[in-house]
């Protein structure tokens, strides 16, 4: 009995170019022929992107599973201008583990041949050359994973897979203290406690902030609890003292937030079951069974533990007495809206600090620097959106940051702001309005601690911890306005058909056991832009009409869709959440294309009718 190779839409892949060129893979460069016989998954990624860093973790699996079979490569596809530094680049494949070459394309030249709009994006490419899916967002790892073993059957059948060691080569590993620390916690003895990311440990650090008193964590990715040399964390990141003298630690990739016992070295969980929240996933309740994503940082203010949860652009709070986690402020959607903490928008908050009478949180993917109240409601100071980033002093209202991922109340009532991919230390005073820069010439500050008249800088790319004197006065820096790299999508004014395509994984099917399975999402920036169209719906098409009048803006779109296993007999089916939010520049002219298809999972076969085909090049 023979079986036919599965119908699937196939298009030729187009060449992988990027002037940065290759990263791990031992100075070699490489084309799409020389993985003829491989199957090929490609990641556009950025590493500011939160969502990229989750879809870096999902992958890990696939590619142990299949090495013989699967070549991963990251395709690095900058938003910001600090990203498109080719030592940005190499610092961040090691910052976050990427265990896979890496194609540097600071032009954004692959990006745009294969018609990529938003980042995280997957894309396979089988033994023979040819496309043959593409899957935006999160949540893909099972369908790749899938359709990966389809594949290996099918051309093996063929003889046109070739197995064997892929092309990475591991970097030398350098000899440092710190290896791209995080967070920064001045302990009540004077020592310094370091969240040393990319090692996946604590460490405590002397006075002179260099002297390293003990290690707390294996150094291995994990997650375990016990003594210091037995418990295990993964990238860790901010860290609070608590009310009982202990330390509270936001263990980024654990999802989880860990509690460190000085005295011991002893490390418990206190809130996260080390799976990742999706929508749907219980928002309250005791803090052990509530899933939790990428918690950023932490900060006691009003009596409870507040979570910068970056995974989905919320804040949250922990209550040490009742022992339960919730959500306190943002939709999930990613943006920037101020307003009650319920309606409020945020984008990977990844920074706090608290004051008797507000918590300042740094806001990275909006460049902006914001404020929680007493009374729960979200303010900002400094930052107007995702596009719009910068280093300009001057008013709040103009001044501009570029992904700060740090910030630290000041004793006059002014903060220090992080400003990490400005390499800059700020300065925002809410008495006068005014934002100044106190230091420049650090490389990608992530944290700062007040000690004394002196603040003491996370320098995360040059491994160490910095001490500056506050200077008397500000430095003058010369003004630069940036919008991000991506260039807008044409779309015609009035009428314009979204479509945002999903095709359930092989061997699933939509989820409609508790109602419809999908949600569709829409917002403008401006709200003008959008004469009809707007808000939730339950469609992943819908007809929008554009305002002729405003001539350029971000068409925001939040899909979601769930699958379950097609299979009657299995009384409990795995199910799967596929979700993505897309912010798309659009410039309105005559003539442009009246489509806007957006793939979420699948080929988007309407494109060949459309004006605008997939792979522009081909």
């Amino acid at each position: 009995m023979t079986h036919s190779a599965p119908r699937r839409a196939r298009v030729r892949a187009p060449e992988l170019i990027g002037e940065g060129g290759w990263l791990n893979t031992g100075d070699k460069q490489y084309t799409l022929a020389d993985l003829r016989g491989r199957i090929v998954v490609l990641d556009f990624w950025t590493f500011c992107c939160i969502n990229c860093l989750h879809v870096l973790d999902e992958l890990r699996e696939l590619e142990d599973r299949h090495r013989d079979t699967v070549v991963v490569i990251g395709v690095h596809s900058p938003k910001f201008v600090h990203e498109a530094e080719h030592r940005a680049v190499v610092d961040a494949v090691e910052r976050y583990g990427v265990e896979h070459p890496v194609l540097d394309d600071p032009e954004l030249a692959t990006w745009k041949q294969y018609a990529v709009r938003a980042w995280p994006t997957l894309v396979v490419i089988d033994p023979e050359g040819y496309v043959v899916a593409q899957h935006a967002g999160e949540g893909h790892a099972h369908a790749i994973e899938r359709l990966v073993e389809e594949l290996e059957a099918e051309h093996e059948a063929k003889g046109t897979l070739r197995r064997g060691d892929g092309p990475y080569v591991p970097p030398e590993p350098e000899p440092t203290t710190l290896r791209f620390p995080g967070k920064a916690l001045l302990l009540p003895s004077g020592h310094f406690l370091v969240s040393d990311t990319t090692r996946h440990q604590l460490v405590e650090l002397a006075e002179d902030a260099e002297t390293v008193v003990r290690r707390i964590g294996s150094g291995t990715r994990g997650f375990a609890d016990g003594g210091a040399t037995e418990a295990s964390f993964n990238e860790p990141q901010g860290l609070a003292l608590g009310e009982d003298g202990s330390v509270i630690v936001a263990d980024t990739v654990n999802h989880a937030l860990r509690r460190l016992d000085l005295a011991t070295g002893a490390v418990s969980t206190l809130a996260g079951t080390g799976k990742q929240w999706w929508q749907g996933s219980a928002t309250f309740g005791p803090a052990r069974e509530v899933d939790l994503s990428s918690p950023w940082d932490v900060a006691v203010f009003g009596g409870r533990v507040w979570i910068a949860m970056a995974g989905v652009h919320q804040l949250w709070t922990y209550d040490p007495a009742a022992g339960t986690v919730g959500a306190a402020a943002g939709t999930t959607n990613e943006g920037l809206v101020d307003g009650p903490g319920a309606e409020a928008w945020f984008a990977q908050p990844s920074g706090l600090a608290a004051t008797a009478e507000r918590l300042w949180l740094a806001d990275s993917e909006t460049s902006a620097l914001r404020w929680v109240d007493l009374d729960g409601e979200v303010h900002t100071a400094v930052g107007t959106g995702l596009f719009d980033f910068g280093h300009r002093d001057g008013p709040a209202g103009q001044a501009l940051l570029q992904h700060p991922l740090g910030v630290t109340a000041l004793p006059d009532g002014s903060v220090a702001v992080s400003d990490t991919y400005n390499h800059a230390l700020r300065r925002y005073d809410p008495a006068t309005g005014e934002v100044t820069t106190l230091a420049t010439d650090l490389r990608e500050p992530s944290d700062a601690v007040l000690v004394g008249e002196d603040v003491v800088v996370v320098e995360s790319a040059r491994h160490r911890l910095t001490r500056l004197r506050l200077p008397e006065e500000a430095v003058r820096v010369e003004s630069v306005a940036h919008r991000t790299r991506r260039a807008a999508t044409e779309v015609s004014p009035g009428r314009l058909r979204l479509d945002v395509v999903f095709q359930a994984p092989a061997g699933q099917k939509l989820d409609t056991r508790y109602g419809p399975s999908t949600r569709l999402l829409v917002s403008s920036t401006p709200p003008e832009l959008l004469l009809k169209g707007e808000g939730a719906d339950t469609d992943l098409s819908r007809d929008l009409e554009l305002n002729p009048s405003v001539t350029e803006g971000v068409l925001h779109v939040s899909a979601m869709a769930a699958s379950c296993d097609d299979d009657p007999a299995n009384e409990f089916p795995a199910c799967h959440v596929h979700q993505q939010d897309w912010g798309v520049p659009v410039r309105l002219a005559e003539g442009a294309t009246d489509r806007l298809p957006l793939v979420l999972a699948g080929m988007d076969r309407g494109s060949r009718t459309a004006r605008q085909t997939p792979y522009p090049s081909l």
